[in-house]
């Protein structure tokens, strides 16, 4: 009976671990480095090679190794709260991409409200994108610069949108600029049409979003509290010499070790039940 609990236990944590991976049907899967530079491009980090992130996060774990040493005397515990700390870098960037992508889901709504009036008073779409270089978000203004300024050296707006979209990174914009590429494709006189609709159904999605965010907000907080909590406790109490040696014997590795193991399955079980399901790019 034990026998069957256990297998029924680990192939209901196998099947919760897989359903956090979505299927990609014919598509290649993602490298480690094409993922991490995805992540960068919607942190707003395009300028910073992946190799200048992992330099820094490497320095990062170095320095972090260091400090712990100098405070607990004892290799283990600085050697097993470095591994924690090897983390981190990547959390933070996922935290600033969370918090930009947040940040420009309350923006395209204006964006494509803007369009839409350019388009009402008889402006071509691709002076319309021109003008939210200083009229548009501050947040946008950038990227929409260069926009402005590829217009003016080639006169291939298939390029320059697809420039456009690689800079913002955003599954949003993509979608307003398949629209604005349909748009010239095809032609149409309900453009104003199609631009409200576009408007409207990206505030519903912000808005509903925001709401579901802020309901798992407290998971969130919670798992990121219960990683953290334990290992503060470690290096105070590593303070004390006694202690620290206990931690020095290979039990006390163990221990640690079966520890960090058990505090990272359950801060990424947690992860994925309260993650919401992001919004796929169209333009790589």
């Amino acid at each position: 009976m034990s026998a069957i609990l256990g297998l029924m236990l680990g192939l209901g944590l196998l099947l919760i671990w897989q359903s956090g991976f979505p299927t990609r049907g014919g598509k290649k899967s993602l490298t480690s480095v094409s993922r991490l530079r995805r992540t960068m491009d919607r942190a707003g980090l395009q300028h910073v090679t992946t190799v200048t992130f992992l330099l820094i996060s490497g320095c990062t774990v170095v320095v972090a190794t260091g400090i712990y040493l100098l405070v607990t005397s004892t290799l283990t515990v600085s050697l097993v709260l470095a591994g924690i700390t090897a983390v981190l870098p990547s959390w933070w960037l996922r935290h600033k991409a969370d918090q930009r992508s947040k940040a420009l889901r309350e923006t395209w709504p204006d964006v494509v409200d803007h369009l839409r009036s350019a388009v009402r008073a008889g402006l071509p779409l691709n002076e319309a994108l021109a003008q939210l270089s200083f009229e548009g978000p501050k947040e946008l203004q950038p990227a929409f610069r260069a926009y402005a300024a590829d217009l003016k050296v080639t006169a291939n707006m298939e390029e320059t949108l697809d420039r456009l979209a690689q800079r913002l990174a955003d599954p949003v914009a993509d979608r307003i600029i398949s629209a604005v590429k349909l748009t010239r494709e095809v032609g149409g006189a309900d453009v104003s049409v199609m631009l409200t609709t576009l408007s409207g159904f990206l505030r519903t999605d912000a808005r509903t979003r925001g709401e579901l965010e802020a309901r798992q907000s407290w998971t969130v907080n919670a798992a990121r509290l219960a990683i953290c909590a334990p290992w503060v406790i470690l290096l105070v109490l590593c303070l004390e010499p006694r202690v620290a040696q206990a931690y020095s014997t290979p039990v006390g590795l163990m221990v640690l070790l079966g520890g960090a193991l058990v505090a990272v399955v359950s801060y990424r079980i947690m992860m994925r039940i309260a993650r919401l399901p992001e919004p796929q790019r169209v333009i790589a």
